[in-house]
């Protein structure tokens, strides 16, 4: 089994409109920040995209 890459499942919560907050990893742990990251990849690009009328 694969281990799950926490990047990845952020950038696929943002995808699916899935909030910040439903971070599923414990908060302070190396897991959360890397899934917040993706997160925030993939929200940032959106919401850049928005204000620049795409």
């Amino acid at each position: 089994m694969m281990d799950r890459d926490p990047f990845a499942d952020g950038e696929r919560a943002a995808r699916e409109n899935i909030p910040p907050e439903a971070n599923p990893y414990p908060e302070g742990s190396n897991e959360h920040a890397l899934w917040a990251a993706g997160h925030e990849k993939v929200a940032g690009a959106g919401e850049a995209r928005e204000s620049e009328g795409s």
